[in-house]
């Protein structure tokens, strides 16, 4: 027998006390001191602060203050700053749709002010003196103070302990605050910040411009190792510094990306930042950066989230696309093409020049470099019969450039053992070519070349992989995607979100080969597909497109299947390793990979090239100690 439910007594609707829906909010928006770091930092910047200090005891748990020179609170309005809902920042649904500051929600200080001891201390330009106000006890008292605001919180979450628990180490929770303030820092190089702890200065950015308060808020390692990115594409622009793949981390703990000036943990732009280093990345390591989008405010909601920290766009794919393009294109500018360019070093980080430091991602050198112009079709034989197929020797002999492959007996080759003499530099050629002048071939793999900086070792088969694979797609790129018919319609099961999308979006899936269309509410049949994919999986490709056609941009579910395509062709159309190859041979990959987009690394992220200095060669041999 099933057991009878036990009548459930009613309980009435009725309001919540004050006290109590302030900690409800407070719940919301503090969940630990680098919370509320955050919004007084957001209140300063508001106020026109150009100058914000932040003082803490334990880590913010004893206590929180921030002081800043901005345009401080008249005394009548210091009750109101600490009430729900009462904000300087908006008055009308006119204004919360299109919101510029950083806070506009009047709650911070109310819901800090019901788990804290908060006292606010402040002057305006034109006030005889600062004033400064008790939460707890609603005192109003006169007090000294330069124009500006102070805000003091003491001991968070005094009253609710059982959230304090919670709280990590006074370490943790300091370096949550710091972390706070440099989110904050590199938005704003106008202003300057200083943390202390305990009485200790422990961070400290100065006004500057913007690339040098990356430079300190990042590190000199960061600003060598990224590339400009500027760009600026219809409605909105894309700023900042895009890592170069060499500088990928095992961790996503160096990824800055704004909106507005706000910083913010966006999935839509972080898929378009990664879109944009698909195949430059090797295995699962995570691209550095710092990006700064601009929007009207009207085309971006930022009250979705409690904390701020998410936003919601109005045209979500035309955002994505125009991060992913503006990385893309900073990305694609290889080193080599580069004036004075030297390449990544085998003994040392990346340096500005490698990392093409100043660099504007959407503007290409006048000279050294231009986007190959890849016309008509590139048939895979042609590319790999481009090198000779015979065996290479162990070591191939340095020369000159006009000697024939045919000169040379068979017997004549080095060892191991046998170094070649070294040639002269021709005059100019160092400047004309980055990646130098080949002079040997090793192990049947690498290539030696030297240039003006030292030696360059080049990997041909990754480098021919990415120069073949880079212009397959751009020939892939000039031609219309064709849709071959499906004499039987492959069905699948469709949720509705599927469905709608189908029907929302043909004219776009037409555009990628694709046709779709409703057999029944629950039900989908395709009955054409992209001819390029003859072998795919017709269903789980379509499902892909309409996922991601629901939120970014379909045409790269597509993309991203025909470049594994091309991806594997160009690996078995490009030269194989123990090939012999002649200097002209060598020479020409080497000014291919001066003129292809991405051709710093292969198609799997690996790097296809390294140089070594002549002081690093120095330093092998302790020359010169």
């Amino acid at each position: 027998m099933s057991a009878v439910p036990t009548a459930v007594p009613r309980r009435p609707i009725r309001e919540l006390p004050d006290e109590l829906i302030s900690q409800i909010a407070a719940g919301e928006v503090v969940e630990r001191p680098a919370s509320v770091v955050r919004e007084l930092v957001d209140n300063a910047l508001d106020a026109g602060a150009t100058e914000v200090t932040l003082k803490l005891l334990a880590g913010g748990v004893r206590s929180i203050v921030v002081e800043d020179n901005g345009a401080g609170i008249p005394a009548d309005e210091l009750p109101l700053a600490l009430r729900r809902h009462a904000t300087s920042k908006i008055a009308s649904l006119p204004d919360l749709e299109a919101v510029s500051t950083m806070g506009f929600r009047g709650e911070a200080l109310a819901a800090i002010a019901s788990i804290a001891d908060v006292s606010l201390l402040s002057r305006t330009a034109d006030g005889p003196h600062a004033f400064r106000l008790d939460a707890r006890s609603g005192e109003l008292a006169p007090a000294a103070r330069a124009v500006g605001t102070s805000v003091e919180v003491r001991e968070l979450f005094f009253s609710t302990p059982a959230r304090r628990k919670f709280l990590k180490t006074d370490a943790t929770e300091l370096a949550h605050c710091i972390e706070a303030v440099r989110r904050h820092a590199l938005a704003r190089p106008d202003v300057a910040f200083a943390v202390w702890h305990e009485g200790k200065l422990v961070e400290q950015w100065r006004k500057g411009t913007a690339e040098q308060r990356i430079k300190d808020v990042l590190g000199e390692d960061f600003l060598a190792a990224s590339r400009a990115v500027e760009a600026h594409i219809g409605p909105l622009s894309v700023r900042g510094r895009a890592g170069v793949p060499d500088a990928a981390r095992a961790r996503a703990d160096q990824q800055y990306c704004y909106v507005n000036g706000r910083y913010v943990r966006d999935k839509l732009l972080a898929h378009g930042v990664r879109s944009a280093y698909e195949d430059v990345l090797h295995g699962s390591r995570q691209p550095t950066y710092v990006l700064f989008v601009e929007i009207s405010p009207e085309r971006v909601d930022v009250n979705v989230h409690p904390t701020k920290i998410e936003v919601r766009f109005r045209d979500s794919r035309e955002v994505h696309q125009a991060v992913r393009h503006a990385v893309d294109d900073a990305l694609a500018l290889p080193r080599a093409g580069q004036p004075e360019a030297t390449g990544p070093s085998l003994l040392r980080p990346t340096t500005g020049a490698d990392a093409g430091a100043g660099t504007p991602a959407a503007a290409w050198p006048s000279s050294g470099w231009t986007r190959p112009q890849v016309q008509g079709h590139l048939a895979l034989r042609d590319a790999a019969l481009l090198y000779a197929q015979e065996p290479a020797p162990r070591w191939s002999p340095a020369l000159p450039a006009d000697t024939p492959a045919t000169a040379l007996p068979p017997s004549q080759g080095m060892t191991d053992t046998t170094a070649p003499e070294p040639l002269p530099a021709r005059a100019g050629e160092a400047e004309a070519w980055p990646l130098g002048r080949a002079v040997a071939q090793i192990g049947g793999i690498y290539i030696l070349a030297e240039n003006a900086q030292g030696l360059v070792i080049v990997d041909m088969h990754a480098a021919h992989e990415r120069i073949v694979y880079e212009q397959l797609k751009s020939n892939l790129a000039a031609q219309r995607l064709e849709a071959q018919p499906l004499l039987i319609p492959a069905t699948f099961a469709a949720t509705a979100q599927e469905v709608a999308t189908a029907e929302a979006q043909r004219e776009a899936l037409s555009t990628l080969g694709l046709e779709i269309t409703p057999l029944s509410p629950g039900t989908l049949a395709i009955r054409s597909r992209p001819a390029a994919l003859a072998s795919a999986d017709v269903v789980e490709l379509a499902r892909s497109v309409l996922a991601e056609l629901s939120q970014y941009d379909a045409s790269n579910v597509i993309q991203r299947a025909q470049h594994e395509l091309l991806a594997t062709m160009a690996c078995h159309g490009a030269v194989r390793a123990h090939r012999r190859l002649t200097l002209d041979e060598m020479n020409a990959l080497l000014r291919d990979m001066e003129r292809t987009e991405r051709s710093d690394q292969c198609n799997h992220g690996r790097p296809t090239w390294r140089q070594l200095s002549l002081r690093e060669l120095d330093a092998l041999f302790m020359r010169g100690r």
